[in-house]
């Protein structure tokens, strides 16, 4: 049902991307942190502020008069917007079907009959609350933009769970033009920049101002007036389509629209923009059909960040909001956000004593004792998974000449986020990923075709020069370690392998209680290197296997994939409803090529003396719980610092009720300690009301009280913090509970229950 005009390339309003690595998995946590200089405490950026020009505490609420180029914008779109209607006008009004869902067909008018006709013809409460349409399954289009064909015709509204909640995405696009138009309205310069939605909810813009100007939580309350200001005008939400030259005439004013224009735009070709009010946006679109829609929207955030995310360019303000469609949602939102702050990683590891920061080492977390015992756990896990899908452990070094990376084209495509250093005159780097290095190793000799697959596994340490303005506890860091493999096959194998991947992360994921989405992530025709039909190849490949394990459950990410191969990326989702994305797998056949990579076929038999018994492996990069510090603040959310007994680094404290007691207590916490859990006697000289208080707040799973009559039958006085009536007693022998807390252990059980 796609138009006979051309259609826009791009749009400075899209969704975002996140940061590209060859595993990419260190991703952004819950919203994508801007690159940018550093931040005060209050996510301010630490700068004199120039108070002039509206919008903050101290100026007017609007500038007066308003920015010269919104006359001049308007008037350049009313002179193409009535070439619009002449055009519209003279289309041919034929009689057309518009199939809905249930299979209902509703009669219209090409060119007249629009989707918002449609849904007032259902009822008209229903039409105030549909958000977006949706053309033949596939093309999200406009409620008030008249239909050009028969079609199907979806109507979605905020809660429609279509392709992840598309129509969300609608209704928090539309939320940052209002957004944009208010900072237009209220900041002198103003230039916009970039303003998508968020996947996991609400919006952002970037935007330079004028005066070195900078936005801080003072402004918050002047853009949320200028808002209500808009959202009362229900301003319509107009598309229209213009050619490149004409879009570089209306926004003249600003060189970032400037430059995405040019960059995005091909010449003799168009694009659209959305006019709501006097703003007047670069945008793909589609939008809400007024700003009316947004009955409740609320300033979240402010932070810095750099034009293109390039420290080299301006220096952007970078504005993050939330809306919704009434002021419940908004109440609600509001409490998942207090829930959010209590479950925070950096306040339960700071609480519970697991891991630290220093300015000494930005982006480096520092486990303590306790921590360390969370850490090891999930690597003891992975290993034994290791160990029951035949995965041979590995370890390369850190730091590898520069030959390396240029080899492996890391450093034409990644060098901005490596630390380099001298060694003997020549240019090194500390290892961002382990892949090159397990190249060196498979090329270190001959290798025949019953070798494979060969599957390397390392818990590498990796470095990466993240932004300064990007670090955020253990969620984007600079050293971390990944549960990284690397799996080198025949093409024959690489269905196999790659099941065998999918189960594998499927054992891993169910301990935790995740459920997960997983997205193919297709090539950047700016960012790819190797052979177009190989890339095609695997593409089709990994869509066959996903097709197979997941039917009709999986979904595109267009141009998102890692320079060398497509991949699978996969998103939990916590206790708290947010997705995350941790594990990855990638098909490569461009490592194997650049490291010149050869085993002997079973035609080396013959003796070929020309080279022909030999082939190309196929690489598969494969991270399940990906960087093992963003997975632990992940879980640490989701669980909200109540660990799992099998993962938890407090898992039995024995409590003397007495003096006297201690030596026992110290016997029994011993015994449970041979048994391979971590326990502790409580020897302190506090009251035993006291030490079980203490015992529950630091999140100890099993409480044991030992008086007398414990010790003397050998045994001990069990509280169970998952039970389910708090404060219940169970006295058993210390054998048979140390026998029950061991099954407790390997079973992985989410909750500590005892047979």
């Amino acid at each position: 049902m796609a138009s006979s005009a051309p259609h826009p390339t791009s749009s400075t309003s899209e969704a975002s991307k996140p940061a590209e690595g060859v595993h990419d998995v260190v991703p952004e946590s819950a919203a994508p942190k801007a690159k940018g200089p550093p931040e005060g405490k209050d996510g301010k950026k630490k700068e004199k502020k120039d108070k002039k020009g509206g919008g903050g505490s101290g100026g007017p609420l609007e500038l007066s008069p308003p920015p010269e180029y919104f006359a001049e914008r308007i008037k350049i779109y009313e002179e193409y917007k009535a070439k619009y209607e002449k055009f519209v006008s003279e289309q041919e009004r034929r009689p057309i079907t518009v199939t809905l869902p249930d299979g209902k067909e509703v009669s219209g008018t090409a060119w007249e009959t629009s989707p918002m006709d449609v849904a007032r013809g259902i009822s008209q409460t229903f039409a105030d609350k549909v958000i977006i349409a949706k053309v033949n399954n596939q093309e999200l289009w406009d409620l008030n933009r008249p239909l050009e064909a028969s079609c199907s015709l979806s109507l979605l509204d905020f809660d429609s769970p279509e392709n992840n909640y598309e129509a969300r995405q609608v209704f928090w696009h539309s939320s940052a033009h209002v957004m944009g138009e208010a900072c237009e309205r209220s900041f002198e310069g103003c230039c916009l920049g970039y303003g998508p939605p968020l996947e996991e909810g609400g919006f952002f813009y970037d935007m330079a101002l004028g005066g070195q100007r900078t936005i801080g939580s003072e402004d918050y309350k002047g853009i949320e007036e200028v808002c209500r200001i808009a959202v009362k005008e229900k301003q319509a939400f107009e598309r229209l389509e213009l050619p490149k030259e004409v879009l570089l005439e209306m926004f003249k004013y600003n060189k970032y629209k400037q430059h995405y224009i040019n960059d995005k735009v091909l010449d003799g070709t168009s694009s659209t923009v959305y006019k709501c009010g006097p703003l007047i946006d670069l945008c793909l679109g589609p939008h809400v059909p007024h700003t009316g829609r947004i009955k409740s929207l609320a300033i979240t955030k402010n932070s810095s960040s750099y034009f293109l995310g390039d420290a080299k360019n301006d220096t952007f303000q970078r504005v993050y909001g939330i809306s919704f469609p009434d002021s419940k949602q908004m109440t609600e939102y509001k409490k998942y956000l207090e829930e959010a702050a209590k479950r925070d990683h950096r306040r339960i590891g700071k609480d519970q004593e697991l891991w630290m920061f220093s300015d000494l080492s930005p982006g480096s977390a520092f486990f303590l004792p306790m921590g360390m015992r969370i850490y090891n756990t999930l690597i003891q896990f992975i290993k034994e998974e290791y160990w029951k899908r035949g995965f041979t452990e590995v370890q390369s070094p850190n730091l590898f000449n520069k030959k390396l990376w240029e080899r492996s084209g890391h450093w034409q495509h990644y060098s901005e986020d490596i630390f380099r250093l001298k060694v003997d005159e020549e240019e090194w780097a500390a290892k961002p990923m382990n892949c090159p290095g397990h190249c060196v190793m498979f090329e270190s000799r001959e290798r025949s075709y019953r070798e494979l697959p060969i599957r390397m596994a390392e818990f590498g340490i990796l470095h990466r020069n993240e932004a300064s303005g990007a670090l955020s506890g253990l969620s984007r860091v600079r050293r971390f370690v990944q549960d990284d493999a690397h799996i080198f096959c025949t093409v024959d194998q690489v269905e196999s392998e790659m099941e065998a991947a999918l189960d594998f992360l499927e054992a891993v994921y169910k301990p935790f209680g995740f459920t997960y989405k997983v997205g193919l992530s297709t090539r950047n025709p700016k960012k790819w290197m190797g052979d177009l039909k190989v890339w095609e190849s695997a593409e089709n490949d990994l869509k066959k296997v996903l097709e197979k394990r997941f039917p009709g459950q999986w979904h595109i990410n267009e141009e998102d994939a890692a320079f060398y191969g497509p991949k699978l990326d996969f998103q939990l989702t916590d206790a708290l409803r947010r997705q995350w994305q941790c594990g990855t797998i990638q098909l490569d056949f461009n490592l194997p090529e650049r490291f010149d990579l050869k085993y002997r076929g079973p035609d080396a038999a013959a003796g070929s003396a020309d080279g022909s018994d030999l082939h190309r492996p196929v690489m598969i990069h494969r991270a399940i719980l990906g960087s093992l510090e963003r997975f632990l603040s992940i879980i640490t959310e989701s669980y909200g610092g109540r660990w799992p007994f099998w993962l938890s680094p407090r898992q039995v404290i024995v409590i003397p009720v007495a003096a006297a007691l201690k030596d026992y207590a110290i016997q029994v916490a011993q015994k449970f300690k041979d048994a391979g859990m971590f326990a502790e006697a409580d020897l302190s000289d506090n009251t035993l009301n006291k030490k079980i208080r203490n015992g529950q707040t630091s999140q100890w799973n099993f409480i044991m009280v030992v008086g007398n009559e414990e010790a003397s039958a050998g045994a001990v006085n069990i509280r169970n913090r998952d039970d389910e009536v708090q404060g219940r007693e169970e006295i058993i022998k210390v054998d048979l509970a140390v026998e029950k807390l061991k099954k407790l252990k390997e079973s992985r059980a989410a909750v500590s229950k005892l047979d």
